[in-house]
């Protein structure tokens, strides 16, 4: 391909040289010797096709391509070739005007090249992996990518952005998936090895020729979503007619070997027990599974090529055949005893049903025999139609056998369950006092019977003689599924009643409850399912249940109005302390328990007007059982000690919750009352003092506790309040709650142990006064005895100024200690204490400095005496 150069010499200027005839007639010549060489070189690599039928191919054909004509290119670029260009042009000559469009030509195809050089290069990679890589790589990279790298060209490329050239490409990487399915799936390998690696392998395939499809669907429309202008609207059936056959062939594939490892073996081998014990049937079982499957192995054709589609479609139809034949055997054998029903069938129709179905699946096949001649002709046919006149006998034997044995129980069996009460009880319903689950009624409507009717309409549409009886109760079918749905319903409304009602409703209602078991005996002891009269009896207990469950809802309505009242009782808060605002000044202690004090008496009278109104609402209910009003009648009695230990049982609560309430009031780190710490002489004391603080304490839990007395108990067997008994002339005893209240282990309990930590916080308080025990000398010091006794001493200076120094100190440390001690729930206040210390100091100091201001006066007065005298005395 080396271009020949002019043998003339071109020193020299382009126009000089283009004027010299004999140059432009030697430049010429070699210029037509290149347009010659340029165009039959251009014309062979347009003819040039790739050497294969993979997309590699087609890049080998390019970088060729390219290789040829970028070594023209090149050569053309030369500096002495571009000089003969230039004289021509210069001479203008007629000849350069072909010549131009040649090397236009040669720069055209040359670009094409480069460029489908570069971005052919990009799929190189992904193509080699499609030819070489694993199963799985491919199907969950290699596809991908590759589509996304062709969809990159498709719209950066221009060239490959036309139909004419992607669509050959993409048929060479479909023909290169092809082939490497031919490669992975190797009948006669994959047939006489491992079963289970020979499924994974056809799944593999199958995945890798759907996933091509896929993916390029995926493609087109992140081409049209791109914006391009150019969609991917190729002829699909050219892409993908061939992959799809071969995925479909696959799946076929994959059927043989899921039926061989699983249906046949799997399935049937366990029933022969274990090799060792039956090693001549597991061997019996494998050889005709080899005879089924020996086929595949000897195909003396391709499976995967469209052109033997109905020699393939002959070998699936005997190899089905065959299979359904053996499977419908074995299934047979193996469910004899146990036979899978169909959805709503009952046993023994529905055995019958699945026999046929068996049949026919088989008969299908000997039909399919006879249709195509080919497959009835071979020996294997032969045994085949051998097996399923063994099976059809077999499984007609077993129908009539079923069928025989159905008709002669149903007619022993169904006279006897239509005698049967259309109720049953679990326990006797005479007994006068009852609780709530003392009796409960089941219905007795036999299953059998409806199993006798549904198989009774599935013989019939199996075409089989049924017994006049059981016609006859089938017909009446709808009677009795309404019967039991309103008896089960029924029943349903009586044990939800009965749940409903506790023991003390249970008691109150005992002649409306012995009123509805009278009524229901009759479905117990008299009425059978073949009795004329069940609908009355329905009705009638319907309207028995009504009636009382209207009774138990309007005593249930009043008993929740006595619940609300005592549920509010029990709420009661009996200790409300005095609040205070930040800021405000906190009550002292009997300020405090005189409030608690003033607003419990408030709260009584709220929650004793909640108690009076009890016994009119119990009223209520002995108006709508017993139709009297008047609070005491005995068929009440144990509904009204019900309520009263229930008001017993609040009270005792409503105590219980409010002293621990109080108790952990006493124990949190929040005051409420304050008292004061003051001297009382000898002693440095609270005020009030401790014993007065605990009084009131006690005083307070007995306030709480005496509450229950407001509350009357009721004369025995009424809810009418006892009235005041006068014991004595002058004494008079009303029956409260608080006898029995206040005896209250819990109620105990919590007294003694709000008295205790009252106790403890008291003494910790009396604790911290210890500390002010260092200035005791301030009062409890005889101030008169010891200025008298200073007086007549007459000490010195010194010594005063010490005792002035001390109280000075004394006075000045007071008012520098906290003043304020807030434990638990009271405050103490020590600024009067620190008052009074500091008061009597300052009291100290006045004393000492007047006797100090006496002594000096007077020593001032006798030094004056002896100064006269001894100016007298001069």
């Amino acid at each position: 391909l080396k271009l020949e150069m002019p043998t003339v010499n071109l020193d020299g200027e382009v126009t000089v040289l283009a004027t010299v005839p004999e140059v432009v007639q030697s430049l010429k010549s070699c210029a037509v010797t290149w347009q010659k060489l340029i165009s039959r070189v251009l014309e062979e690599q347009l003819k040039k096709v790739p050497r294969g039928n993979g997309p590699l191919a087609e890049i080998d054909l390019w970088r060729e391509k390219n290789a040829t004509l970028s070594a023209l290119t090149e050569q053309i670029k030369l500096p002495e070739v571009q000089k003969v260009l230039e004289i021509l042009q210069e001479a203008e000559s007629e000849f350069t005007g072909d010549l131009q469009i040649v090397l236009s030509d040669l720069k055209k195809h040359h670009m094409e090249a480069q460029d489908n050089v570069k971005f052919l290069s990009t799929l190189e990679r992904h193509l080699k992996n499609l030819s070489a890589g694993t199963g799985a790589d491919v199907i969950s990279n290699t596809i991908p990518s590759l589509l996304n790298a062709l969809r990159m060209m498709w719209i950066m490329s221009r060239h490959y952005n036309k139909d004419e050239r992607m669509v050959p490409l993409l048929e060479r990487i479909s023909w290169e998936i092809s082939a490497r399915v031919r490669k992975v799936v190797d009948l006669q390998a994959l047939f006489r090895g491992d079963t289970a690696a020979a499924k994974m392998k056809v799944t593999e395939a199958k995945a890798t020729l759907e996933q091509w499809k896929k993916c390029y669907f995926i493609t087109c429309i992140q081409v049209e979503e791109s914006g391009s202008e150019r969609y991917w609207k190729f002829d699909v059936k050219r892409l993908f007619e061939k992959t799809d056959y071969m995925a479909s062939i696959c799946q076929e594939l994959h059927d043989i070997f899921q039926v061989v490892s699983e249906e046949l073996y799997n399935m049937f081998i366990p029933e022969l027990t274990t090799v060792t014990e039956n090693p001549r049937g597991v061997d019996e079982l494998r050889r005709e599974v080899n005879i089924i499957i020996s086929p595949m192995e000897d195909l003396t054709f391709d499976p995967f090529s469209m052109e033997n589609a109905h020699d393939w479609a002959l070998v699936m139809e005997e190899f089905r055949e065959d299979v359904t034949v053996e499977i419908v055997k074995q299934i047979f054998v193996r469910n004899l005893k146990n036979p899978p029903l169909y959805k709503n069938h009952p046993p023994v129709a529905g055995a019958i049903s699945w026999c046929r179905s068996l049949f026919r699946r088989i008969q299908h096949t000997i039909i399919r025999f006879q249709e195509v001649e080919e497959l009835l002709t071979t020996e294997r046919g032969k045994e085949v139609k051998q097996i399923y006149l063994q099976v059809a006998k077999k499984m007609k034997e077993y129908e009539d056998q079923k069928y025989r044995q159905w008709r002669e129980r149903a007619e022993r069996v169904l006279p006897l369950l239509l005698k049967d009460t259309l109720l049953t009880v679990s326990s006797v319903a005479e007994e006068p006092v009852t609780t709530k689950k003392s009796v409960c009624f089941t219905l007795n409507f036999s299953p059998e019977i409806q199993e006798i009717i549904i198989e009774t309409k599935y013989m019939e549409q199996l075409g089989l003689p049924v017994p006049e009886m059981a016609r006859y109760v089938a017909l009446q079918e709808d009677k009795y599924l309404r019967y039991t749905s309103k008896l089960k319903a029924m029943l349903d409304r009586y044990h939800k009643l009965m749940e409903m009602m506790n023991e003390a409703e249970t008691k109150l209602l005992d002649d409306y409850v012995q009123e509805l078991w009278r009524i229901l005996k009759a479905g117990h002891k008299r009425l059978t399912w073949k009795s004329v009269g069940i609908g009355e009896f329905i009705v009638q207990c319907t309207q028995t249940i009504g009636k009382f469950e209207l009774l138990v809802h309007q005593i249930h309505h009043i008993s929740e109005d006595i619940s609300s009242k005592l549920r509010s009782i029990e709420s009661t808060n009996l200790f409300k302390f005095p609040h205070s605002k930040n800021g405000d000044k906190l009550p002292g202690a009997k300020e405090f328990f005189d409030y608690v004090k003033r607003e419990q008496v408030k709260d009584v009278e709220h929650m004793v007007r909640k108690y009076s109104a009890i016994p009119q609402l119990l009223i209520e209910v002995e108006g709508q059982v017993a139709n009297t009003n008047s609070g005491k009648s005995p068929k009440l009695a144990s509904y009204y000690a019900y309520w009263e230990h229930r008001i017993y049982q609040v009270l005792t609560q409503l105590i219980v919750k409010n002293l621990q309430a109080f108790n952990a009031t006493v124990l949190a780190n929040v005051p409420l009352l304050q008292i004061e710490a003051v001297i009382s002489v000898p002693e440095v004391t609270l005020q009030p003092n401790a014993s007065e603080i605990e009084k009131m304490t006690v005083q307070a839990i007995q306030d709480c506790v005496e509450v229950t007395k407001h509350f009357v108990r009721w004369m025995h067997g009424t809810c009418i309040e006892c009235p005041p008994q006068h014991v004595k002339a002058d004494e008079v005893v009303t029956f409260s709650f608080y006898s029995d209240v206040s005896q209250s282990p819990l109620i105990i309990e919590q007294a003694v142990l709000i008295t205790r930590n009252v106790q403890k916080l008291l003494a910790s308080l009396n604790k911290c006064l210890n500390q002010w025990k260092r200035y005791d000398l301030v009062w409890k010091s005889d101030k008169g005895a010891v200025l008298d006794r200073l007086a007549a001493e007459k000490p010195a200076c010194v010594l005063f100024d010490e005792h002035l120094q001390f109280y000075m100190k004394v006075a000045q440390e007071v008012t520098q200690r906290i003043l304020i001690k807030d434990e638990q729930f009271i405050r103490l206040r020590l600024a009067p204490l620190a008052s009074a210390v500091q008061e009597n100091a300052k009291s100290w100091m006045m004393s000492l400095g007047k006797l100090l201001n006496e002594l000096a006066r007077e020593e001032l007065f006798r030094l004056q005496d002896e100064i006269q005298v001894g100016v007298l005395s001069l």
